[in-house]
């Protein structure tokens, strides 16, 4: 099986490295810094899942890899259009482009440019981060969900996720793969966006009583715009991820809150920004969102970004 990973960071380089380390055909698509040291020394992995050092197959021109069966797109939501334009050797007749960004947006994105038949929406839960160049460091998790845009089971969203276990992670065709990529914008952004205004950790945001109740209304605001929009969520959604909130470690943060505070460029108009954009477009007010929002663009432009 031919798979391009575009993007070697946290989650393509951990999930390419697996994919690679169990067989399969793998090429990445990287830049700068971790692409030499990619090529010098191959892609290491350091996990409680076991370590691991491979030869990689790593260029910053998809070009050179040509048509794949499945192009896993795992670049951040600020970087995605100018993969989308990059990623055009890649996509032969039969490729699938499987989306993995934090959001919701993004397979539709993909869609404008390759056709919704070419699109496979996922999401990837795992917690990666690329810690020198040429080493990604793997702290838990390691799941992929994907599904067709209709949910249909098919033969390659069967392959796909078989590869995924044959390689030691976890993978899941869910019934509804819209219901499961909003499930988890529930889960992330409320508490990106509080996190960002407040400078507070899960732990803080989900006690103080203020913050809870703030926390409470964000996540239903956007359960509301998620069945607005026609998805269907589960009735119990708000208090299923307060008690998924509420297991985090307490001096957890998000990267959206983490990249913000740092002044770096980030997935705020994907996460807090969608929710406004997709709530307005259905009529559907988000005003806590919305504040914010607004509160985080300030801190954005103060840092320049």
């Amino acid at each position: 099986m031919r798979i391009g990973i575009v993007g070697a960071g946290g989650v393509g380089g951990y999930f390419g490295a697996r994919l690679a380390a169990a067989g399969q055909d793998v090429a990445f698509v990287a830049r700068g810094k971790h692409l030499e040291a990619m090529n010098a020394d191959g892609l290491a992995v350091l996990s409680p899942a076991g370590d691991l050092r491979l030869p990689v197959r790593a260029t910053s021109d998809p070009a050179e890899i040509g048509p794949v069966d499945y192009a896993l797109v795992c670049v951040k939501t600020w970087q995605l259009p100018a993969a989308i334009a990059a990623i055009r050797p890649l996509v032969g007749a039969d490729t699938a482009i499987v989306t993995v960004q934090n959001g919701v947006e993004a397979p539709g994105q993909v869609a404008d440019v390759y056709g919704r038949d070419a699109v496979l929406p996922g999401a990837a839960e795992v917690i990666a981060y690329v810690e020198s160049p040429g080493v990604v460091r793997h702290l838990g998790n390691g799941k992929l969900n994907v599904g067709e845009w209709d949910n249909q089971v098919t033969p390659r969203t069967d392959r796909l996720r078989d590869a995924v276990v044959g390689a030691g992670l976890q993978a899941n065709v869910p019934d509804d793969i819209w219901a499961a990529l909003w499930t988890k914008f529930l889960s992330v952004v409320p508490g990106g966006g509080l996190g960002t205004a407040t400078g507070a950790p899960y732990g803080v945001l989900r006690t103080h009583p203020a913050t809870r109740r703030l926390l409470t209304e964000a996540i239903t605001e956007i359960r509301d715009v998620a069945l607005a929009r026609g998805i269907q969520l589960a009735a119990d959604v708000v208090p299923r991820t307060l008690a998924w909130i509420d297991q985090l470690p307490a001096d957890g943060t998000t990267s959206l809150q983490r990249d913000l505070i740092a002044g770096r460029p980030s997935e705020l108009d994907a996460w807090t920004g969608a929710v406004v954009r997709l709530g307005n477009d259905a009529g559907v007010p988000t005003p806590v969102n919305t504040f914010l929002y607004d509160l985080a663009t300030a801190r954005a432009l103060a840092a320049g970004n």
